[in-house]
């Protein structure tokens, strides 16, 4: 069930070489770096990629710092990674012209300098992108200023760097060769850490002290999937019983199918993700699954039957706009403006709400928690700077998230608080991430088996049968 940790990307030549004090042997090694020609997509997805290239060479066209320049303004994620790259790059070559190389500072002999774009009037047209593409664009910019280095230096092999799938296309059709920005990607999804386990054939021992006791300390019954804070399915015969190892108390605690807040799990994996979501050791929960395997609704649910503990329900989901229109061309507040996005988090309340007749308790809890702005939404791009502290955070969509900024949200968390992030790392929405980049993936495979973190995979749909035969059929 474990993974294996990615393979740490873009891993020198020289670094498999061992070095010998000769200066004629220092000399062959160095001439077998790479140069890796990067894209904007790949700075503004990490403002720390340059770090990422051990002792090889890092050349940024100058339409890169074009358009890092047009990006440095504004209160989103992307607008960070900009200004911050802008600022490393200007620390690092203080003492340097842009066009030489100079050191990359990052613990190995790596170099960094800024190209210039190449093509126009008297350049073959077959090596000129603006020609063989017919059109001229930064991304063509990009790929002349690459294929510049790869004449300028011949003894270095040159490796355009994009998250931009169709860009690294356009390369290879050059015959540049191209590749993904692979640090923090996790090893694929059909791997995915899904946290659960069916085991079959356990000691009926064990089952029955789940059922009597409430645990069971044989936890030799786990095998090699033994694994902290994991949940099993566990099997012997006719009987059965859904687990969950505790590291700390060295035993298996059972699962139960628990009501929380009118909501009641209709699966084993349900269960699991409830029990994480309700458990208060456990202050970061990712559930990940198809549309209505029931990810947000359960998290909502759990949040509200835990509002006692926590002094409000922060709501956050990220925005995706369409037409390539952002935010502010919509009217109203923030707010006003953020609202349509945060619709799908509605519903599923609105739903919480119907469980219950509009006099009784728990229908007027939420009513006051809403208007007491207990329940409330938080636009993810002004998380950056502030404390989150005695709050449950539910971040719904999170695979649309790089790494970075899920780690952005994480690091928010103050005294007694707890995140919830949900999403499908199938159905990703924006262009330059994929099912083993996302920020959710990201943070499954690195966080598991952390005492504070808690998996679950959802598989089977529950929202209805017309929702099930779409996602089998279509």
């Amino acid at each position: 069930m474990t993974i294996k940790s990615p393979t740490p990307s873009f891993v020198s030549n020289a670094s498999l070489v061992q070095v010998s004090g000769t200066v004629a042997k220092r000399r062959r090694v160095k001439s077998q770096t790479k140069i890796f020609v990067l894209d904007t997509s790949v700075l503004l997805h990490d403002h720390n990629a340059l770090a990422s290239f051990d002792d090889n060479r890092v050349a940024i066209p100058i339409t890169v710092l074009e358009e890092l320049d047009t990006f440095k303004v504004g209160n989103d994620t992307k607008n960070f990674e900009a200004r911050e790259c802008i600022r490393i790059i200007d620390r690092l070559s203080k003492a340097y012209t842009l066009q030489d190389w100079f050191p990359l500072e990052n613990g190995a002999e790596g170099m960094l300098r800024i190209v210039l774009a190449h093509g126009g009037a008297g350049v073959d047209a077959t090596q000129d992108a603006e020609k063989v593409f017919d059109k001229k664009s930064n991304d063509h910019k990009i790929l002349n200023a690459a294929m510049k280095l790869q004449a300028d230096e011949p003894k270095h092999k040159v490796v355009l760097v994009s998250k931009d799938i169709n860009l690294r296309l356009k390369a290879k059709a050059l015959n540049l060769p191209a590749e993904d920005f692979l640090t923090g990607k996790v090893s694929g999804n059909k791997h995915l850490y899904t946290g659960k386990t069916l085991l079959e054939n356990v000691e009926a021992d064990v089952i029955r002290k789940l059922h009597v006791n409430g645990q069971s300390r044989k936890i030799s019954a786990l095998g090699d999937s033994m694994l902290n804070n994991h949940f099993y399915i566990l099997r012997n015969g006719s009987g059965s019983a859904l687990g969950f190892y505790d590291e700390d108390k060295r035993s298996i605690e059972r699962v139960d199918k628990v009501y929380a807040y009118g909501i009641k799990p209709k699966n084993a994996e349900q269960s699991f993700a409830m029990h994480a979501i309700m458990n208060p050791d456990i202050n970061l929960v990712t559930v990940s699954g198809v549309a209505g395997t029931g990810k947000t609704l359960l998290a909502l649910a759990g949040a509200l039957e835990q509002r006692g503990q926590y002094e409000q329900i922060i709501l956050g989901r990220p925005i995706v706009a369409m037409s390539n229109k952002d935010l502010g061309f919509l009217p109203g507040d923030a707010n006003e403006k953020v609202n349509p996005y945060m619709q799908p988090l509605w519903d599923n309340l609105n739903f919480i709400k119907s469980q219950f007749g509009s006099n009784e308790r728990k229908f007027l809890a939420i009513e006051e928690m809403q208007a007491e702005g207990r329940i409330t939404i938080c636009p993810l791009a002004f998380i950056r700077g502030r404390s989150l502290s005695n709050v449950i955070f539910i971040v719904d969509e999170a695979q649309n998230l790089t790494p970075h900024e899920v780690k952005t949200i994480i690091t928010r968390a103050g005294e007694n608080t707890k995140i919830i992030l949900t999403g499908d790392v199938q159905q990703i929405d924006t262009p330059y991430l994929d099912e083993q980049s996302n920020g959710l993936s990201y943070v499954i495979d690195r966080l598991k088996g952390q005492p504070m973190f808690a998996h679950v995979t959802l598989e089977k749909g529950e929202r209805s049968a017309l929702a099930n035969l779409a996602n089998d059929y279509l």
